[in-house]
């Protein structure tokens, strides 16, 4: 397990890298994002992956990793969300939205530990349209706990299924560099 978690780092290292990057280049604009844009945005980027695994023609020459590293973030965009609220303004700089974001991967990570700890890291046995598939389904669950007012009788609350998506898409993005080595 200490090579999921040195792999699992590395994976969060290149999408904070990105977000803080583009932190720079827009500030905190997204702050201003409801959770059910968050939410299909994410959509949006699981959909495309799927289509890519689907099919071999590419109009735009981007690939599934960029996509997974955008529902990462878009993900840990929405944990801050649930945290902090919508604003009408902009209202983090980088450092603080940096120091937010290692916030909710470092619980997203010992949530992955925990669940890898006691499924025996069968993650590595899928497949990244499995992985895919499953954040697809993360994502209708949080669309139905949207439409609910995020009220929920006995499954888990919105912020969970953020984390699970966040962990099967640095599973998803492993596995593929795995495959390109």
């Amino acid at each position: 397990m200490q090579n999921t978690s040195k792999q699992y780092d590395a994976v969060v290292e290149e999408c904070r890298n990105l977000f803080v990057k583009k932190m720079s280049d827009y500030g905190s604009a997204w702050r201003i994002l409801r959770l059910p844009s968050l939410t299909d945005q994410i959509f949006i980027k699981a959909q495309r992956i799927r289509q890519l695994q689907e099919h071999t023609e590419r109009k735009v020459d981007e690939g599934e990793k960029s996509e997974f590293i955008g529902i990462i973030n878009y993900s840990v965009m929405a944990l801050i969300q649930l945290e902090l609220g919508v604003v009408e303004q902009p209202d983090l700089n980088t450092e603080k939205a940096t120091d937010l974001y290692n916030k909710h991967i470092k619980i997203t990570k010992e949530l992955m530990e925990n669940k890898n700890h006691d499924y025996g890291e069968a993650w590595r046995e899928m497949r990244v349209s499995s992985l895919t598939d499953l954040i697809l389904q993360k994502l209708l669950r949080v669309k139905q706990i949207e439409n609910n007012q995020g009220k929920t009788l006995v499954s888990e609350g919105i912020d969970a299924n953020y984390q699970d998506m966040i962990n099967y898409a640095i599973f998803a993005m492993i596995h593929l560099s795995e495959s390109d080595n």
